[in-house]
């Protein structure tokens, strides 16, 4: 498998909770620039911002990058870049990495990392990130996605819960649980084969998009990162925030 690997941005501009979030200013620049300034530091050979909406278009393409009009049915992030990969007749074995559009700190190391654990192995045709959790308060909270993982570092579940579960509280102290970070690495013909597939029975209990691929029967590798990153920009109390990282 190729080691080389693209890295796509879908934006959208009806954010719910922060409208027109992509092209928000941030230290001088709207944050999807910032974005795209990870994803070059982590050498991808190439950036594309998949979007519906022409202002996301205008502003990315003024900026030297390049961006992509996709359709505006969509139901995720995965189905848009799935229309990339088709428009831009992408091979079957390219590795594409889908960068959050509002995770202007997220370390290009990690970007590389996800795509290079995904080129390494040959069973799984997607490749996704974790941490270990080290404040205890998110062993317990919902919003925590939490992974367990094979001998391999293969997912064997994600879940909301809190898992693995210890009968005996004090087997909790000496038990490694890990936090899921939502970014994944994949080929372009798992891509394809995921669209195919019908939304799962689990997902829509958990409310987790990536439990239809262990449904489904595929393997999803998790390679374990150091931390957790900088969370990314939902309301505008985190873009103050992300605004000072930037700044220090």
């Amino acid at each position: 498998m190729n080691t080389a690997f693209k890295v796509v941005i879908p934006a959208r501009y009806a954010s719910t909770r922060l409208h027109g979030k992509p092209l928000l200013n941030i230290a001088g620049k709207p944050m999807i620039a910032h974005v795209c300034e990870r994803a070059a530091q982590a050498g991808a050979e190439d950036i594309i911002v998949a979007t519906d909406d022409a202002r996301i278009f205008q502003t990315v393409t003024e900026l030297g990058i390049k961006a992509v009009m996709t359709r505006a049915d969509h139901q995720s992030g995965t189905e848009r870049i799935a229309e990339v990969a088709r428009l831009c007749s992408w091979a079957g074995d390219d590795i594409i990495v889908n960068l959050q559009g509002d995770e202007p700190l997220i370390p290009p190391d990690y970007i590389r990392e996800v795509a290079f654990a995904l080129a390494a192995q040959q069973q799984a045709g997607i490749a996704t990130l974790a941490a270990k959790i080290v404040h205890e308060d998110e062993i317990f909270n919902p919003n925590a996605v939490k992974v367990v993982l094979d001998k391999n570092n293969y997912a064997l579940y994600f879940s909301r819960a809190t898992i693995p579960h210890c009968r005996d509280a004090i087997n909790r102290v000496s038990t490694t649980y890990l936090r899921h970070i939502g970014m994944y690495a994949y080929t372009v013909d798992f891509l394809n084969r995921y669209c195919s597939w019908q939304a799962s029975p689990l997902e829509a209990i958990e409310s987790l998009e990536q439990l239809r691929i262990l449904w489904h029967g595929d393997k999803v590798l998790v390679k374990v990162v150091d931390k957790t990153p900088e969370a990314g920009v939902d309301t505008a109390e985190d873009l103050l925030r992300v605004e000072r990282i930037l700044l220090l």
